[in-house]
């Protein structure tokens, strides 16, 4: 292991070289980062999955940086050309940008003006001219290379020039500073295209606008790009040119007065216009991209994490209600464990010959018939007059029935796949629609575990983004996700069972073909019978699979049976018989040896204190309704519930019960400045909100975290320290003129006579 690699990692992460030691050495032995993180917190000191995954990434990264500052160097040298400053240049890189920056002037160039004149012999009139000649006749000089390709003086100086000009492009050094300062004071400028098409007009405000790229926020990077992209907007940057082509002109003076001033000027100024200017608006264009695609990566994951870790509705009747207008209302009612008892249809808002009533009392008897205790209703097209069909029967009815809005989004793209169709082979695509929204309340982990993540809808401009770099963290999520739910080795699917630690999709099916073949697990040594299952694997997944009614009581715990022999003594010392029971307690000092670490003993004393607890039960689960609300029903300042349904880099979405969701925007989210909506809020949570404005012919509502009175106190607050001048520059001194008197009367107290 390459210890500086190791002292940045813990430098970076502020924690012990050891902590990233253990983590790389447990990481090559083959062990998963949900393992590492809960069955060896003695080793890496209580790394949780996040800065495991980091240290994983940033020491791969630093493995590729270094091998590519060892193979540059020795390039250079091949070429006679490393000195002592290269090479410390480039052992201080610690981008992989900035070491092909430095070995720029130094790579195989495709056919650029430059290597022609080279090919044409005039590198060494280009030499001449950089050794700041002070006497001597320029054209006399280039008359020397004269050849046939090289027809006269001018066309030598000229192609000198060319080398002279790429020169100047590929000065590293100069390149990062001109790069910082562009990026510093630099504007980013757009303006609409004569022939643009924009019809929505959704690109409005890049129509023409100004912003310094500094002050760029990720999300307008974003949009910038897109805009481009679809040909609505040009793209430029503003920056004062001239300043920098006379740094340039400056750096290859070095300060001294020489015969080729003018053509050198020439050629630095051909040199930033054609080559250098170009070149650093493409990098810095990229760089923005970069990291506005990796914040909206950022912010994918954290959505998707939110959504799968919502808290599951266990032990109820659900009943799935998939909204349609012409195709009908698809509906489907689960029982507790998600087994489907019964599908049905009504056609509420289509013109099939069913009245509303028809359909009201068919939904009732279902509801009737199966005890359904939660309905719930899918959030796309048709969701709202499904709602107040839903909210209608159970006030008629008087029933004790709750209704919550779910997300559908991937409910059609799973009911497609062929898992579906295996599942449910003798029932419609929509029908299975209804089953999967259904579930998702349920338990909302098990049944989107089953869609591709970037089909559940949380992110923003999630299409511009990386394909492979998004998968890679979505899938980093849902691993993370799993393993600290478990999974019941006797329910779980095939989907949940191939996120497991130690598990992929073979290791999966086999577990249900022993399943299918054996009967249900009775103990977690059993998995060591399943094929392609080995001792390792077996270690990696087994804490992380419940049974529960088996023959080891310690096995529907997160306890890993490595660490059954320690749990057994720790209950028999303090008299512990039976699992969660309500007297429980643990003294501060043990009285057996039990060999394991502080934070082993930490999690098994939890275990047998709470052995079902499930780790989602800490978040928010769905928000359950009875009543209808309408956009006419709302008044500014209304107090109300809602569930974040995605948050994006300038506010949240919340479902307060409206066809469309409301907007919180960043600036209505907190009394103090906070740079991004995630510090106040995440999808799923449920929050409480005000309604800030309301535009009903657009079927649009402003909403607010703060009471708007709060949010009135505030703002008048930064009225008042704008007023007052406390957000301004503080003015420069004036200077008061002085008396002549007065000033040789300074003069002498300073200087004497």
């Amino acid at each position: 292991m390459n210890e500086n690699i190791i002292q940045a990692i813990a430098a970076e992460l502020k924690v012990q070289l050891s902590q990233v030691e253990n983590t790389l050495s447990l990481l090559a032995e083959g062990n998963t980062v949900p393992f590492i993180a809960r069955y060896r917190k003695e080793a890496t000191k209580g790394l949780d999955e996040e800065q495991i995954f980091y240290i994983q990434k940033q020491y791969e990264y630093q493995q590729k940086l270094a091998e590519r500052k060892e193979n540059v160097l020795k390039l250079i040298e091949e070429q006679g050309k490393l000195t002592d400053e290269i090479k410390q240049s480039v052992m201080e890189c610690t981008k992989l940008s900035q070491v092909e920056d430095i070995y720029r002037p130094y790579a195989q160039k495709k056919k650029t003006r430059a290597t022609t004149a080279i090919k044409n012999g005039l590198q060494p009139l280009a030499d001449w001219m950089l050794s700041l000649p002070k006497e001597g006749d320029l054209t006399q000089e280039a008359e020397k290379y004269i050849t046939e390709t090289v027809k006269s003086a001018d066309d030598a100086i000229q192609g000198a020039k060319d080398i002279i000009a790429e020169v100047v492009s590929d000065n590293a050094k100069q390149r990062w500073a001109f790069k910082d300062t562009i990026m510093q004071a630099g504007v980013l400028q757009t303006k609409i295209k004569k022939d643009a098409v924009d019809e929505n007009q959704v690109y409005e405000m890049y129509y023409d606008h100004s912003e310094k790229i500094s002050a760029l926020a990720d999300h307008r990077i974003m949009a910038i790009d897109r805009a481009e992209k679809e040909k609505v907007i040009t793209v430029s940057f503003v920056f004062d040119d001239v300043a920098l082509k006379q740094k340039a002109l400056k750096t290859l003076l070095k300060g001294q007065d020489t015969i080729v001033e003018t053509q050198l000027n020439e050629a630095s100024v051909d040199g930033c216009d054609r080559l250098l200017f170009p070149s650093i608006e493409r990098e810095i264009r990229s760089e923005l991209s970069e990291r506005a695609q990796n914040k909206s990566i950022e912010i994918f994951s954290m959505n998707l994490e939110k959504l799968l870790l919502q808290a599951p509705l266990k032990g109820r009747i659900v009943l799935g209600f998939d909204p349609g207008f012409y195709n009908g209302c698809k509906l489907a009612v689960i029982d507790a464990t998600g087994k489907m008892l019964t599908v049905s249809k009504i056609y509420p808002f289509s013109k099939k010959g069913e009245d509303e009533a028809t359909s009201k009392k068919k939904l009732l008897d279902l509801i009737q018939k199966y005890h359904v205790q939660i309905i719930a209703i899918g959030n796309g097209t048709a969701s709202r007059e499904s709602e107040k069909l839903v909210a209608e029967v159970i006030h008629e009815n008087k029933l004790n029935v709750s209704y919550a809005i779910v997300s559908e989004a991937g409910a059609s793209v799973w009911s497609a796949q062929e898992a579906a169709r295996k599942e449910f082979p003798d029932i419609e695509v929509e029908e299975r629609s209804a089953v999967s929204i259904g579930r998702r309340l349920l338990d909302p982990l098990a049944e989107l575990i089953k869609i591709d993540p970037q089909s559940i809808g949380v992110g923003q401009y999630q299409h511009d983004l990386p394909q492979k770099a998004l998968t890679e963290r979505l899938d980093e999520v849902v691993m993370k996700s799993v393993n600290r739910t478990g999974a019941d080795l006797n329910t779980a699917s095939l989907e949940l069972l191939t996120h497991i630690s130690g598990l992929n999709s073979g290791t999966a099916q086999e577990i249900i073909n022993y399943r299918n073949e054996n009967g249900r697990f009775t103990n977690r040594k059993q998995l060591l019978k399943v094929k392609k299952l080995g001792p390792k694997a077996y270690t990696q997944c087994a804490g992380f699979l419940r049974i529960t009614d088996g023959d080891e009581p310690l096995d529907q715990t997160s306890i890993h049976p490595e660490s059954y022999e320690a749990a057994r003594k720790l209950m028999e010392s303090c008299g512990i018989t039976k699992l969660g029971a309500d007297d429980i307690s643990f003294p501060k000092e043990k009285t057996v040896d039990l060999g394991i670490d502080e934070y082993t003993l930490k999690d098994i004393e939890e275990a047998i204190r709470q052995p079902l607890r499930d780790y989602r039960d800490q978040f928010d689960g769905a928000l359950l309704k009875s009543d209808v609300l309408n956009i006419s029903d709302l008044h500014v300042g209304d107090e109300l519930s809602g569930t974040v349904r995605n948050v994006v880099d300038f506010g949240a979405f919340v479902d307060i019960g409206l066809h469309e969701d409301g907007l919180v925007h960043i600036s209505h989210m907190s009394t103090k400045r906070i740079t991004h909506p995630s510090e106040c809020v995440a999808v799923n949570d449920i929050v409480k909100v005000w309604v800030y404005q309301i535009d009903e012919a657009r079927n649009r509502v402003q909403l607010s975290l703060l009471p708007l009175e709060e949010l009135e106190k505030r703002d008048a607050a930064y009225r008042h320290r704008k007023a007052a001048g406390k957000n301004r520059p503080k003015p420069k001194p004036v200077k008061k003129e002085v008396s002549m008197d007065d000033a040789l009367a300074r003069l002498k107290e300073r200087f004497g006579k």
